[in-house]
This record gives structure tokens, sequence and C-alpha cells, in this order.
């Protein structure tokens, strides 16, 4: 099983390149899909973050306030660093059973989707590491309609996470995505090809 690791900040438009890989057969684990999947009660997972940031980041129902984390996680670099050093070994254990999964039922790539994957290691189970970079104008639009918030909510996680000279210097491949979906399509082709993980039959 070859792995291809998929990464770059929010809102550079990752999923675009796991929908493009799903016309070659190669499926795609989304971390934060799994990461959310972790979070209903009852969980370890759950557990472990109140451990960490105590019953401030909870509903009344037990469930995780999202909205309340992110207000806290992401206007501080500390706290952020603490929420991926609390979920991230539930998160990659649960990855490591889904591709072991998949290579049992004759699949011979997976793309892991993670926006921290080099800052989790896992990069260094990857074969190929990809990550998928835009600008900050076109990102910050992109979080804004995605996620219903304002322009200063998102440009707070744009300044707290990594800028793109850290994607490129831990990337084995870099990817462009402002919005050409020929282009980027033609270009993850390109790479598919000439790194083996598809034949020249498979357009």
């Amino acid at each position: 099983m070859r792995i291809i690791g998929i990464t770059g900040p929010s809102g550079a438009g990752k999923s675009v390149i796991s929908a493009l890989l799903d016309k070659y057969s190669i499926p795609t684990i989304d971390a934060d899909a799994v990461y959310h999947s972790l979070l209903i009660p009852p969980s370890p997972c759950l557990d472990a973050l109140k451990n960490a940031f105590g019953d401030r980041i909870f509903n009344s129902d037990g469930s995780l306030d999202r909205t309340a984390l992110g207000a806290i996680v992401f206007s501080d670099e500390q706290k952020l660093s603490l929420l991926n050093s609390t979920v991230l070994s539930f998160v990659l254990d649960r990855i490591r059973l889904m591709i072991s999964e998949l290579s049992a039922q004759g699949h011979t790539a997976v793309a892991v989707d993670a926006p921290t994957l080099i800052e989790s290691g896992f990069d260094r189970e990857c074969d190929e590491v990809i990550s998928v970079l835009a600008s900050s104008n076109v990102r910050l639009e992109r979080i804004m309609a995605r996620d219903s918030i304002s322009k200063e909510k998102a440009m707070l996680r744009i300044n707290a996470q990594k800028d793109d000279g850290f994607y490129i210097s831990h990337s084995d491949s870099v990817l462009y995505n402002d919005g050409c979906m020929e282009q980027i399509a033609n270009e993850l082709h390109k790479l598919l090809l000439d790194k083996g993980f598809i034949s020249g039959e498979q357009k």
C-alpha cells in the first residue's frame, strides 16, 4: 500500500485534490472527518479534550462546543498546539486502521488529507507528500464562505497556521489551487503518472 499525504493551510482547497483522486480509484481518508467521528460521546478523545481544556468547551448535553474550542485555539498558538497534541494520537490510530482495511480490500494506494500531516509526523509514513497552496485572498474568501464566519475570524485562522514556506520545504510536490480546475487536474495527473501511482492509460 502506497500512501499519498495531502496537506496545506485552511482554504487552500485540499478537498479538490481528494475529489480528483477519486476518478483514479484512489480512496481518500479525510483526517478532519475522522476527528469529528471521534467526538461522538462517549469518547476517549472527548475525555482527553476535557482534561486539556476543561468543561468550558462542552455543551450541556456533553457534546463538544466547536465554536468555543475554536475561539480558544485560533487566537492562541500554544492552545492550538495543545489541541493537536491531545487529539492526534486518536486520529492517527484510526487512520492507520482505515489504511489497513483498505489494503485488505485490494487497494494499492490511498490518500490521507490532513491539515497537520507534517506537524503530526505522519508525513514520514507517506510515500509522497503533496502540499496544496493558494493565495491568502483566495483562502480568505473560501474560509468565510465555507464556515460562514467574518473576515476577522477567518484571518485569525489564517494567521494561526504555517506559512507557504513551511509546506514547500516539507513536501515532495506542491500544487497551487487558485481556482483553475483544468490546470490543477492536469498537474495532478502528471504528478501521479510521474510517480507511478497511475498508468498512462488512466486519464
